[in-house]
């Protein structure tokens, strides 16, 4: 990875902030130099507040040239993704429906957490309209691109985080990922990110979406979302749902390695069809894992149920009634604003009874128990993060694919929100034509360390690379 400040880790910064050697004030006014470069061309951002952000910054370098800083990220630039309310400014969601011009006082959780932390705030990244997609567009914002191809998409919900990372305006990023919209586009732009288990970190308001939404880092190496997570899985009496604090440290045996490790490898869920040049990268991937002292055994988590082929379909029962809770509420004027795709989803919510619910809920519980026994005899599954490379930004599904909505190319990444596990998606090569390949890295319920831990293994062994962008 690069040595120019701008592709600097979270942990290669504070150290160089402990010898003084750099300080948060350079640091800063260096990302928002190239975010007023770069963004532009990628859209990344739909918010920067460079005063703001440089204020903060002179308060970590004050905090520094003390000997005392704040918290474990103190100085470090950081993108909130614009789902978080964040205090100052607006949380428009990527939505034309919400009126910036009220008071904005509030802090979620997560940012509050970040705050206390001494995170310095960039700005607000890109999303679709309420988070509701694989792909990171709205009539609000525009289109989000990929730093690799900026023809082709980031992915989403959490584009414009992925694409700020890869970009190298900024090393921290908040994502949310409520079917996959930390791993997406970590997965098309060959960066990192973790989907804790659910109610890892404290989430407020609650998603629209239910109980499938988690919050998590991402960044472009692995120590640094373990030390993000370790801050951002604070607890908050906001969050009825969150998990009991148990005061872990996710940096702590990071690098102990994969040696004994039991690794399921399915290439491909059972039914899944995957690009083969994505399939053969990832089941290097899990020769990499053998070769570094892990027990992988190709494994169908699934087999002989459907449980696993039939998770669209319940799982969209499970989206499209969140989509329609979040805009029965909408006055006919503002309906009229919203992205007919997810005002088409919401219709089709809107037609789901009670009893088809119950039912979805049901196969969750059965998809969540399949997944529990899986894990009596392994620690982890590997699987690609995604069966196709990115594709062209600014619409739905590839062209002539033959598919209508995002989650059908994306069979990898929402069994494990239904199933409420924690879920890692790890650069693990290029495509011919130049664009990134994830692997991805599922945990029992609860174990976030062994995702880590697994996950910086293989970026010790293949180093994460980014693209070369002026």
């Amino acid at each position: 990875m690069s040595n120019s400040i701008e592709m600097m880790t979270a942990v290669g910064l504070l150290a160089r902030y402990r010898r003084k050697s750099l300080s948060p004030v350079e640091v800063t006014r260096a990302i928002l130099d190239r975010i007023e470069r770069v963004n532009p061309r990628v859209n990344a951002y739909c918010l920067v507040d460079r005063d703001a952000a440089l204020k903060m910054a002179k308060a970590s370098e004050r905090r520094w040239r003390a000997g005392k800083p704040a918290g474990r990220l103190d100085g470090v630039p950081l993108g909130i993704k614009d789902l978080m309310l964040t205090r100052g400014w607006p949380t428009l969601r990527g939505s034309k429906t919400i009126d910036p011009n009220q008071p904005w006082d509030e802090d979620a959780p997560v940012i509050a957490r970040l705050r206390e932390a001494g995170a310095v705030f960039l700005g607000k990244t890109t999303t679709p309209e309420f988070g509701w997609k694989g792909l990171t567009d709205s009539a609000l914002c525009g289109v989000t691109r990929n730093p690799w191809n900026l023809g082709m998409t980031a992915g989403g919900s959490s584009g414009g985080a992925s694409a700020a990372l890869a970009a190298g305006l900024g090393p921290l990023m908040t994502g949310s990922d409520g079917g996959g919209s930390i791993r997406i586009p970590c997965g098309f732009t060959g960066v990192y990110g973790i989907k804790p288990t659910f109610g890892r970190v404290p989430s407020y308001p609650a998603s629209p979406f239910g109980t499938v939404s988690h919050i998590g880092p991402m960044t472009r190496s692995v120590a640094d979302s373990a030390l993000m997570l370790t801050v951002m899985a604070q607890p908050d009496w906001r969050d009825w749902y969150a998990l009991p604090a148990d005061g872990a440290d996710y940096g702590k045996g990071l690098d102990q390695g994969v040696k004994g490790l039991r690794i399921g490898f399915s290439p491909d869920l059972g039914y899944a069809r995957v690009d083969p040049e994505i399939a053969q990268s990832v089941a290097a991937g899990a020769k990499l894992f053998q070769k570094l002292g892990a027990k992988v055994e190709q494994v169908d988590p699934g087999a002989g149920t459907s449980i696993f082929k039939d998770s669209h379909d319940y799982f969209s029962v499970h989206w499209y009634a969140g989509a329609a809770n979040l805009l029965a509420r909408f006055t006919p004027a503002q309906r009229a604003m919203v992205d007919p795709g997810l005002v088409e989803i919401a219709e089709a919510g809107n037609r789901v009874t009670l009893l088809d619910y119950l039912a979805a809920v049901k196969r969750r519980e059965e998809l969540g128990m399949a997944m529990n026994k899986f894990h009596e005899r392994f620690d982890l599954l590997l699987t690609p993060s995604l069966p196709i490379a990115a594709f062209t930004a600014g619409q739905e599904t590839p062209t002539g694919s033959g598919m209508k909505r995002w989650t059908e190319w994306t069979p990898f990444t929402y069994p494990f929100n239904l199933t409420r596990q924690p879920a890692a998606a790890v650069p693990c090569g290029l495509t011919k034509a130049g664009l990134p390949i994830g692997l991805q890295l599922v945990g029992p319920l609860h174990g976030e360390a062994v995702v880590l831990r697994a996950s910086r293994a293989f970026e010790r062994e293949r180093p994460f690379a980014m693209p070369k962008m002026g």
